[in-house]
């Protein structure tokens, strides 16, 4: 990413509300046409990151700077971004062509080119021919299309996400993010993205912002920090992680895929006993019992098929992490 022009900068920017949540000191560099995603639990600061940038939060300290000037005493509609919540936020009362049409009709823009732009809109979202039709007749995924074309209808140079796909089902959300990867790809956009969900962020991310009470754990790829994790937080966080407490106070961490079962003990680097095999498709996943700590291992089908349950095996760890 760092060959590309900067689009969004952040410089030691701190809002602390009442009650001290919030977030200190923050420095971010976004890129040009980078697909950026904050990560952590509700109440980390992801989502006061991503209200400041977009302006419906004023900063107490620094700075933020799109295209290279400061936006920070500009009020959302003066500033070169677009939000979409996670809640749609469409007019009920309006058409969606009105819903879409409405930010350009501020902008006095041409009715034929208001109109052109806004078929465009809806093809690239997948959702044309539905101008005439109000929000109540849209079903979720569908309206969050529309939040999402009319917000890329003001032409931003920062979109802002906030976990538009938390209130649909399992299916459709990842539908939608597969569109949104491609109109963001198609587009050269840059977009910041909030989720609270590790395995949206690993799916649709550039890099990923792994936060902790107002903290950055770790800032990576999602391969980097699914394959370095820098911290047990970020360990814990991202994917699933065996753990075991050494005398010394060293942690050691083993993904599920990391450890290969051998029947019989004495082989690996510890030994227990199958207590449940969960087949999930490609994949199953093989609960064993060390000693009373359950460890999850992820064996392909081949290879879970030739266990079953009290088998007794040992444990080989073929990477793993220490904290």
């Amino acid at each position: 990413m760092g060959e590309r022009p900067v689009k969004l900068e952040i410089r030691n920017m701190t809002k602390l509300f009442k009650n001290n949540d919030g977030v200190r000191n923050v420095n971010l560099t976004v890129y040009e046409g980078e697909f950026l995603t904050l990560l952590g639990p509700s109440g980390c600061g992801k989502t006061t990151i991503l209200r400041a940038i977009g302006g419906f939060v004023d900063v107490d300290e620094g700075d933020i700077l799109i295209d290279g000037r400061s936006v920070v005493r500009l009020p959302p509609e003066k500033r070169p971004t677009a939000m979409v919540f996670q809640s749609y936020n469409l007019w009920s009362h309006m058409t969606i062509y009105d819903n879409l049409a409405f930010g350009l009709r501020i902008r006095k823009m041409p009715k034929k080119e208001i109109q052109e732009r806004t078929r465009q809109m809806l093809e690239l979202v997948k959702m044309s021919g539905v101008e005439k039709k109000y929000p109540a007749q849209l079903s979720g995924g569908q309206q969050q299309r529309v939040a999402i074309a009319r917000a890329l209808l003001l032409q931003p140079s920062v979109l802002l996400l906030d976990e538009p796909f938390s209130a649909l089902d399992a299916k459709i959300r990842m539908q939608m993010r597969e569109e949104l990867k491609r109109i963001q790809q198609d587009l050269n956009i840059t977009v910041v993205f909030v989720t609270h969900d590790q395995e949206e962020a690993m799916a649709i991310s550039d890099r990923i912002v792994v936060m902790s009470k107002g903290v950055f754990e770790q800032i990576g790829t999602p391969t980097e920090v699914y394959d370095n994790p820098a911290s047990r937080y970020v360990a814990s966080f991202i994917g699933e992680m065996n753990f075991i407490e050494e005398p010394d106070g060293k942690v050691i961490a083993v993904r599920p895929e990391a450890i290969s079962l051998v029947k019989g003990e004495g082989q690996g680097r510890l030994n227990g006993v199958i207590r449940t095999i969960m087949v999930l498709g490609h994949f199953a996943e093989i609960n064993v019992d060390v000693d009373g700590r359950n460890f999850k291992v992820f064996q392909p089908r081949h290879i879970s098929d030739t266990f079953a349950v009290n088998d007794r095996v040992s444990l080989t760890f073929d990477k793993y992490h220490v904290f």
